[in-house]
């Protein structure tokens, strides 16, 4: 914290009246920055000498005394900011000075209040996992401040480059992040931040000299070989068949573990006779996507048409949660023998580069089936692809 400040009583000659007679102002500097106020008195040119009223008469006395007692409250409020542990600045001493009390924005309490606004819109404008991301950053930034700081809050104006820096260690060791999880909670800590700025609670981004960067991952995707071996695989064990033919149509229709799991049937829709197209939204990006679907993805829609859980409710497949599908898919994983986690995620991945790229799809073709706002989305994301074979390979 700055603990220095100037302060110094001028006339403010732009104010001269007709008689020669000017204002006194007082002018305090922190930092080369300045505020300044009106004293309430007044004086001639020639009252006036180098930041106090001249000569020895009472008049001059009572006045120059005047002064020093603004001077005095100056130092007060000064203190008072220090004992407060507040960000020192011209306005802030000046405000304290004038007794204009201020209301301290808290971290905590700006990011709940994002929180709740994001809650709010769930559905309309973010997805749930979305908000989880928030509440997980706000979690990890409360457990931060009682470990680092010992406290509930903080100041926001008190979040600088240091408190970054060692926020960012605190997620990498502490928590345990990786480097790519660390820097999503960093970003999204660096939303509320900029939320900040543009309510002009804080003058400075702290941001401005701090960099992170995601790493780029390798990301897994099934063989030709991989998808054959699940197709002809069948299981006993009822959860283990359906899961398999969820995560096989996601394969072949390049939709994430949300979209499959609110896809209507009323969402696949029949075009001149003989082309069963996927049509629908996704809910990460609300972008349309068009997928033309392949004769083994209708096959595995017919499968579960009169299933109860489809018949009544326009669902295309019976869905467990995200975390049961994942299990069971490990499980699957490990009775087919494939060497690599298996995660639901990785049926995107599979449309992108096997079903698709590797199959002669142009990748412009791809982006609006994944329904990427970016080809260059698609791109990042599949630049390990080599072969290409005509689409239809998998028929």
């Amino acid at each position: 914290m700055k603990r220095n400040f100037s302060l110094i009583f001028f006339l403010k000659r732009r104010n001269t009246d007709q008689n020669g007679i000017t204002s006194v102002y007082l002018r305090i500097t922190v930092d080369k920055k300045r505020s300044e106020a009106a004293t309430g008195k007044q004086c001639k040119e020639e009252e006036w000498d180098n930041g106090k009223f001249k000569g020895r008469t009472e008049k001059a006395k009572t006045l120059n005394l005047y002064l020093h007692q603004l001077e005095l409250k100056v130092q007060e409020a000064h203190r008072q900011i220090f004992i407060r542990d507040e960000e020192l600045t011209a306005q802030t001493l000046m405000d304290e000075f004038l007794g204009k009390k201020h209301r301290i924005r808290k971290l905590k309490e700006v990011f709940e209040a994002h929180n709740k606004e994001m809650e709010a819109l769930v559905g309309i404008e973010f997805a749930p996992m979305t908000l989880l991301r928030y509440q997980t950053t706000l979690r990890h930034i409360v457990q931060f401040l009682k470990e680092k700081y010992k406290v509930q809050d903080i100041d926001i104006r008190k979040i600088n480059h240091e408190f970054l820096t060692d926020y960012d260690f605190f997620l990498r060791t502490t928590r345990k992040c990786n480097n790519n999880s660390a820097v999503k909670y960093i970003k999204n800590l660096k939303k509320v931040i900029k939320r900040c700025l543009a309510n002009g609670w804080i003058d400075k981004d702290p941001f401005v000299n701090f960099k992170v960067k995601v790493k780029a991952l390798e990301k897994p995707c099934l063989s030709k070989e991989h998808v054959l071996l699940l197709e002809n695989r069948q299981f006993r064990n009822e959860r283990l068949d359906r899961v398999k033919d969820i995560f096989l149509f996601s394969c072949y229709a390049g939709l994430a573990y949300i979209d499959i799991y609110k896809l209507k049937r009323s969402e696949i829709i029949i075009r001149n006779e003989n082309e069963t197209w996927l049509i629908t939204n996704r809910q990460k990006t609300g972008t349309p996507t068009r997928v033309p679907l392949l004769p083994k993805a209708i096959v595995l829609l017919s499968k579960y048409e009169n299933h109860p859980q489809c018949a009544d409710l326009d669902k295309a497949f019976p869905v467990s949660s995200n975390q049961k599908m994942n299990a069971y898919l490990k499980e699957i994983a490990d009775l087919c023998g494939i060497n690599f986690t298996l995660s639901y995620h990785i049926a995107r991945h599979t449309f992108a580069t096997t079903i698709t790229l590797q199959n002669g799809v142009p990748i412009e073709t791809v982006s609006k089936m994944l329904g990427h706002k970016d080809i260059r989305t698609t791109l990042c994301q599949n630049s390990g692809y080599k072969s290409r074979q005509r689409y239809g390979g998998l028929k």
